[in-house]
């Protein structure tokens, strides 16, 4: 008989961590299934550990390059099926990607003989018809491309294709800011009963209330870390744990002069962040979610690093806590 792992005492607070999309198909690779699931894997191995050490928690993941090669498939497809939004593949990979992550949890607890119940709630994170944003695509989904590359599907699509913080180019979709969720009753319901919840996969389905106060969807993707964010606020967490592909935020990143930061206030992250020093594509958001989620109280913190140094940081010997002061 398994041993039901539970939270404790020691670290009874709740948490949200939010792997990032690249995390389960990795910059180089094509992204066929048997990658994906040997990169959850290893992502899950830290996530195991924490659970037998008794933290509660709730799991986020990001889509970027998983909702990119769907719709790949949707255009070239285009002539033959009919066409999946961009709203409703935000669903599909939701549900796909929480299918991996969830069975690779599983059957790593199944390996070390304990047990905690694991759930994957679709979730639909309401967002705003009128938001600006939708007029002026930010968002970067899908593979990488060469700028020759970039130039043919640009010419052949009506894509917004642009460079991706210096590391390629690729499709931007609008994303609109995420303003609550719909399932957040439910997520809370779960984690009580002792749930290992995964949910707002790829930034959840966006949607918006009509007239009438029915949802409806749109077709844009809303950033992971903001809606990590906004779940982490709504089931009152006091930890936001973001993981990158970097183990510690950096100011100046890639230069001679670059210089990585193990604590970072409130303050220096509004400061750095309005001076430049995070990617439009890549830190920013994390720091922005960063800032919004201490605002909202100055008891939360947040950590920034990679897989490998996830158990670290938590114990404060490794990646960037961010605090109020």
């Amino acid at each position: 008989m398994r041993k039901a792992l539970v939270a404790t005492k020691k670290s009874q607070d709740l948490a949200v961590i939010a792997l990032g999309g690249n995390a389960i198909i990795r910059k180089g690779e094509k992204g066929d299934i048997h990658q994906q699931f040997a990169n959850t894997r290893a992502s899950m191995k830290p996530i195991v550990n924490l659970l037998e050490k008794g933290y509660n928690f709730v799991l986020t993941h990001g889509n970027g390059p998983q909702v990119g090669n769907l719709m790949l498939m949707v255009d070239s497809a285009r002539e033959s099926v009919p066409e999946v939004p961009l709203g409703v593949a935000d669903a599909m990979t939701e549900g796909s990607m929480g299918y991996m992550i969830e069975q690779c949890l599983q059957n790593m607890m199944i390996k070390a003989d304990t047990w905690r119940n694991v759930v994957t709630i679709p979730t639909q994170i309401l967002v705003d018809q009128n938001d600006p944003s939708l007029k002026n695509p930010t968002k970067p989904i899908g593979p990488f491309y060469n700028q020759e590359e970039a130039k043919k599907l640009a010419a052949a699509t009506d894509w917004t294709i642009k460079e991706d913080s210096g590391r390629g180019w690729r499709r931007y979709v609008a994303s609109p800011y995420p303003i609550d969720i719909v399932e957040k009753d439910a997520i809370k319901l779960l984690l009580k009963r002792n749930y290992v919840v995964i949910s707002g996969g790829g930034g959840g389905i966006p949607v918006f209330y009509e007239e009438d106060k029915t949802l409806e969807g749109i077709d844009c993707v809303i950033d992971k870390d903001l809606a990590s964010m906004k779940i982490a606020l709504s089931v009152g967490a006091k930890t936001l744990i973001i993981i990158t592909s970097v183990p510690q935020v950096c100011l100046n990143f890639g230069k001679p002069d670059e210089k990585t930061l193990s604590r970072l206030t409130l303050a220096e992250a509004r400061y750095y962040h309005n001076e430049g020093h995070f990617g439009v594509g890549s830190m920013a958001p994390k720091i922005m979610a960063s800032i919004e989620f201490i605002q909202a109280n100055p008891q939360n913190k947040v950590i920034i690093t990679d897989v490998d140094n996830l158990e670290a940081a938590l114990e404060g010997n490794g990646g960037t806590t961010m605090v109020a002061y």
